[in-house]
């Protein structure tokens, strides 16, 4: 889910012996720039308002954004995290039921499981996508005997988790399934967007997202409408009638300020996401015939096939990572690493026992190139030429 930025702010570099601007894995401060006008608008029309906590921006986003997904419901909430752990209590998962994710994702994840008191069983991802592997997940559910209360797939990088087999395997095992679309806002298959799949899903706004706010924020979508009423209960003090609770809530609330900057960037997310398109297709087109001989493998990039990527982040996976990376960041080119260490290896989640080697794999390879509208192609053409010249031998 939500995750700190790795090297957030722009700076000039001597690398390769000239002064060059620090190219980010992420740069929220330009997707505010580039909308600045029409977000500073936004600010002040509801500083002008007087309604600072779920008023009609809030609404309207949510509104707006339910149109986005092609209809259904959606509830605003505080953050990524607690969008999916009010997901998952609103399907009524509570302490000690079994839900199954995976361990390649930030801790976010497992801390909204682990706040209900839930235990989190870990399963193996698919080698080529790092994403949770249907069959392992068929085994892992067989085994538990119908134990398993719900499926958190991750769909990391932009990338869409094999939603068609996850869900017939979760419902032929009386499992509910609840996204994590943290980091896949617009993504699809066959057209069917990221989020629609389950039961419910969690979405992030946090500012380094497809879809960013300046600040905290998240959503709670769902096609079924009661669930969606179950969401709102719990998300304020469990009212419907103000001061009178129904259910045990919490205080979860998207405020008006953060909805009327989403509403902004929301009108762009499709043309952003698209921009992320061509960028992801110029890494490859530059790397493709060198990768492989520099132990570098890249992510697929959809050529009018049925999954739609939005490349959140450009994912490689590289033999050498510490190397590439540190090599990159000499040079002024910043990358993340989403994500280094197995949930399940991290000493707040250890289980010394547990052990996916494809899962563990991908932590220590996987290497996140810079890849956000605010690059030019020139900007990747640059990254290109540094893997290039990391990898010639000398």
């Amino acid at each position: 889910m939500s995750e700190p930025r790795d090297g957030a702010q722009a700076a000039k570099t001597g690398g390769g012996g000239s002064s060059m601007e620090r190219l980010l894995t992420a740069d929220p401060k330009a997707g505010f720039l580039v909308h600045a006008e029409e977000i500073r608008a936004a600010i002040e029309r509801v500083l002008v308002s007087g309604h600072y906590i779920l008023g009609p921006e809030v609404a309207a986003f949510e509104s707006e954004f339910t149109a986005y997904q092609g209809g259904g419901h959606t509830v605003g909430v505080a953050n990524g995290t607690e969008a999916l752990e009010i997901a998952l209590r609103a399907l009524g998962v509570k302490a000690g039921d079994l839900v199954a994710t995976v361990a390649n994702t930030v801790t976010a994840t497992v801390s909204a499981i682990e706040q209900i008191g839930a235990r989190p069983v870990f399963v193996e991802i698919d080698a080529a996508t790092m994403l949770m592997d249907a069959g392992a997940l068929e085994s892992v559910l067989v085994r538990e005997g119908g134990a398993m209360k719900a499926v958190v797939p991750v769909h990391l990088y932009g990338q869409m988790a094999d939603m068609a087999a996850i869900c017939a395997a979760a419902k032929r095992h009386g499992a509910a399934v609840v996204e994590d679309c943290a980091q896949a806002h617009g993504a699809s298959i066959g057209g069917r967007k990221a989020g629609t799949w389950g039961e419910v899903a969690a979405f992030s706004f946090y500012p380094t997202k497809n879809l960013g706010a300046l600040g905290d924020g998240g959503g709670v979508f769902t096609l079924d409408g009661a669930l969606a009423e179950r969401v709102k209960l719990m998300r304020q003090y469990g009212w419907r009638t103000r001061y009178v609770a129904e259910a045990a809530g919490r205080n979860s609330r998207l405020d008006e300020m953060q909805a009327a900057v989403l509403r902004v960037k929301l009108q762009y997310l499709d043309t952003e996401n698209a921009r992320r398109r061509e960028l992801a297709a110029r890494y490859v087109e530059r790397l493709r015939a060198v990768a492989e001989a520099r132990g570098i493998a890249l992510p697929s990039v959809n050529d009018g096939g049925e999954n739609v990527a939005v490349f959140h982040q450009f994912a490689v996976r590289a033999e050498k990572r510490e190397a590439l990376r540190g090599h990159l960041d000499s040079r002024g080119i910043v990358c993340g690493v989403l994500y280094p260490v197995p949930v399940y290896r991290q000493p707040a989640f250890a289980d010394e026992v547990l052990s996916l080697p494809e899962t563990e794999r991908a932590c220590a390879e996987v290497l996140c190139l810079p890849c956000h509208p605010g690059l030019t192609a020139g900007d990747v053409d640059r990254v290109c030429d540094e893997i290039l010249r990391w990898g010639t031998p000398s």
